[in-house]
């Protein structure tokens, strides 16, 4: 992934068309729950504006399905901006392309900046349609892709784009994400361990099988274990099980016996009565889950065995959470797996996704390596994948 950066290119007096990923959580006052988005695209933004540039951001959010959905609006991430950056005058085009945005283009000030409306209010973004694509290039020369975790998406504003104006380039942040992630490709198997949760084994088994091999350790837990249980042939009462899961589950077991990777799945588990918070709860061998309970965490034996093997690693990557960690009493789990990672002395990763979430709720991502901002991309690129979003930037 050898691309050109905005270190390499002078955009003094330029129009740079800018995707960035402002796909922030709100509440339902429509305020912005979490901005760690946003901000990890500041430093990109200050170049920019430093350089002489006027940058024309792009983003999506949520999923509006090519109509306009007001809730999913990008007015309160302008508005957010707006505060963080604290001096360039900002402006937020009511329409990502047509009169409204080459209106706050043209009427925009020397030093200041613009936020176009949703991408995703037109049918053409997730398309890559060349009309839609042609109606957002006109408005910038240049372009620079900040938001890693869409470049495993062949959209419009993520490819379309790219194509009609060059030079088209990696952020700062999209830089980093390359360069981290890169690191774990070229990490030695012997002490590179790897922890995956989440929900299924479908969503993850190419990335497992990318793995196989490649690392010392895989560690396994969250609602996909229980797949790998019944696969084992033990009883998983009400615990979370997907169709078609246990066909992927025995497939990875089987490829996991003739490879040189440890696949390692929990001993007991933290079990309730109820997907509540106030639920009974149990604790149990993993192979001893009665009828109609259901697993929500890794078990106490389980979490110190997973965090000490975290603790003597060189290298940790880490995407999904082993339990239900939005609710306290089964976030144990997940917590013991980020605070092993703080302390270990090793290069660590956290693949984005809802583990970012659970490292920045508990207050551990300052002692991560690298916290990624993009789940789905990050787990493409060591898969091996391209990801459409970076292979369309120009080569250094």
């Amino acid at each position: 992934m050898n691309k050109k950066s905005i270190r390499d290119v002078d955009f003094s007096g330029r129009r740079v068309l800018t995707r960035v990923d402002f796909n922030v959580p709100l509440d339902d006052e429509q305020r912005i729950t979490d901005d760690t988005r946003i901000k990890a695209t500041l430093p990109t933004i200050n170049h920019l504006l430093n350089q002489g540039a006027l940058p024309i951001l792009m983003s999506h959010l949520d999923r509006p399905k090519g109509k306009r959905v007001p809730e999913m609006s990008l007015a309160p991430a302008a508005e957010r901006l707006e505060q963080l950056l604290d001096g360039p005058s900002m402006a937020f085009a009511d329409d990502c392309i047509g009169e409204p945005a080459l209106d706050a283009v043209v009427k925009c000030p020397d030093g200041g900046l613009v936020l176009l409306e949703n991408t995703r209010f037109h049918p053409g973004e997730e398309a890559n349609d060349a009309e839609f694509s042609d109606h957002l290039a006109a408005l910038g020369e240049n372009y620079v892709t900040d938001a890693f975790g869409s470049c495993h998406r062949a959209h419009a504003s993520t490819v379309g784009v790219a194509e009609r104006r060059r030079p088209a380039v990696a952020g700062l942040l999209v830089e980093k994400e390359l360069e981290m992630l890169s690191q774990l490709l070229g990490a030695p198997r012997q002490g590179f361990v790897a922890v995956l949760g989440g929900a299924k084994v479908a969503d993850k088994i190419d990335v497992i099988k990318s793995m196989l091999g490649k690392v010392e350790k895989l560690l396994i837990g969250g609602g996909m274990s229980y797949a790998f249980l019944k696969a084992q042939g033990r009883e998983i009462g009400k615990s979370l099980f997907e169709e078609g899961s246990l066909e992927a589950a025995q497939e990875v077991l089987g490829l996991a016996e003739g490879s040189e990777t440890d696949l390692v799945l929990p001993t007991d588990l933290i079990i309730a009565d109820a997907f509540s918070d106030s639920a009974a709860t149990r604790t149990v061998a993993a192979d001893t889950i009665p009828p109609g309970w259901m697993g929500l965490d890794i078990g106490p034996e389980t979490k110190d065995a997973y965090a000490d093997i975290i603790r003597g690693a060189k290298t940790v990557f880490w995407n999904g959470p082993v339990g239900v960690f939005e609710m306290a009493p089964f976030s144990w789990g997940t917590r013991a797996i980020a605070e092993a990672m703080a302390e270990a002395d090793a290069f660590t990763v956290v693949g984005g996704g809802d583990s970012a979430a659970a490292v920045a709720q508990m207050g551990f991502e300052h002692g991560m390596r690298h916290v990624s901002t993009g789940g789905g991309a990050s787990l493409e690129f060591l898969e091996g994948r391209e990801l459409p979003g970076v292979a369309i930037l120009d080569d250094a």
